[in-house]
């Protein structure tokens, strides 16, 4: 079909087709592990391909930065797409990179050595260790923190607070197993000069053109929005590129946003848990927005926020409502089937939903308290 706009919509609805298809005669209520699996990573490369083949029919000057540096100019062999579409280090789980990368380090232009071989052993090694931390440490817990235990009698029987502090726990727990995943994974990318990335300001080489994780912030942010941000960077970068942006001709962004999300939902399955995690996600991540829009605009909330005393006192309370609403909006997404999520949010009362829709309508009158009338009018200025 050439470098067409048929050609991107023939390949979006054939690729998530033959995927929904896949997800309907294999899924079943638990996690499997089966072909779906790499398929779902193998159905984002192809599509993505085709737009980055058609963005390549454009002279430079007309394309957007981002856009320059994915655009395929030529027309990729047999060998090479299948050579992308199955690269090893990220076949299985990720993470996502582009035909224009791919094609660099065929031709051996992903090195801090130019003609010879990355010197990458290290660093690669250092994200296998941190891999492995992170193994071990989701070994060890996960007996203890089962997710069959949510909907067990013996969970129901236990007081309200007990039911949310393992909600919490089990949420921070579960994640582990993505992230060994990813790190592990990264390592590959990085050995064979993959991960790439060019040189800081130093001059020091750089590896995390493939990272999918960025560790410290995950583990310290007490933002919902800064977790999203860490934890699978690159499938997020995906759909901002080729989701998030190419819906800007709608004129609004919250509506780009929850299309994406949407997007997102259906790709990783048709069970309904997922489009519930990803609608707690959106709900969320507009409702911390504005609140952190509410202290920053607020002369009184910003004093007091950044008070040296009070500080760590509310990064433990931050973390705490941040950790807790994190695994809240992660029980449908493991526990796939209605009856099992609706079980454990009817155990207690689904207090996300309460807390995060209440939120939203009073934010606009709490804002009205606390931010001078002056400041709105210099904020519209």
């Amino acid at each position: 079909m050439g470098r067409t706009v048929t050609a991107i919509a023939t390949t979006f609805c054939f690729q998530m087709t033959y995927l929904m298809a896949g997800y309907y005669f294999t899924a079943t209520e638990h996690y499997d592990i089966k072909w779906t699996m790499p398929h779902c990573v193998l159905a984002l490369k192809m599509i993505g391909l085709v737009i980055d083949y058609y963005e390549g029919r454009k002279e430079e000057e007309s394309l957007a930065p981002d856009q320059k540096q994915f655009a395929v100019r030529g027309v990729p062999t047999l060998l090479e797409v299948s050579g992308f579409a199955y690269f090893y280090g990220a076949f299985m789980v990720g993470p996502q990179f582009s035909m224009t990368r791919y094609q660099k380090l065929v031709k051996g232009e992903l090195t801090d050595a130019p003609g010879q071989r990355p010197n990458s052993f290290v660093p690669a090694l250092k994200r296998l260790l941190l891999g492995t931390s992170f193994m071990i440490i989701y070994t060890v817990a996960s007996p203890y923190i089962e997710e069959e235990y949510l909907v067990s009698d013996d969970y129901m029987k236990q007081s309200f607070w007990f039911r949310c502090f393992y909600i919490l726990i089990w949420g921070k727990i579960m994640l582990y197993k993505y992230v060994t995943c990813w790190l592990v994974t990264e390592g590959v990318c990085i050995l064979t000069g993959l991960g790439y990335n060019g040189r800081d300001e130093k001059g020091l080489p750089q590896w995390d053109a493939c990272a999918n994780m960025k560790v410290w912030m995950f583990e310290t942010t007490p933002y919902f929005t800064g977790t999203i941000a860490s934890f699978n960077t690159n499938t997020n970068n995906w759909v901002a590129r080729y989701m998030y942006k190419r819906l800007k001709f709608l004129g609004n962004k919250l509506l780009s946003q929850a299309l994406s999300l949407l997007f997102l939902a259906v790709w990783h399955g048709l069970h309904c848990g997922y489009l519930v995690c990803f609608q707690m996600e959106f709900l969320i991540v507009t409702v911390e927005r504005q609140a952190i829009k509410l202290v920053n605009d607020s002369p009184f909330l910003s004093a007091l926020a950044s008070n040296i005393i009070l500080r760590p006192f509310f990064y433990v309370i931050q973390q705490t409502i941040h950790w807790m609403f994190m695994g809240y909006s992660l029980v449908p997404f493991c526990l796939f089937s209605l009856e099992k999520w609706i079980k454990v949010y009817t155990s207690i009362y689904f207090v996300g939903h309460v807390l995060f829709f209440t939120l939203l309508f009073t934010l606009p009158y709490i804002r009205k308290i606390f931010v001078p009338r002056k400041e709105k009018l210099k904020k519209t200025e």
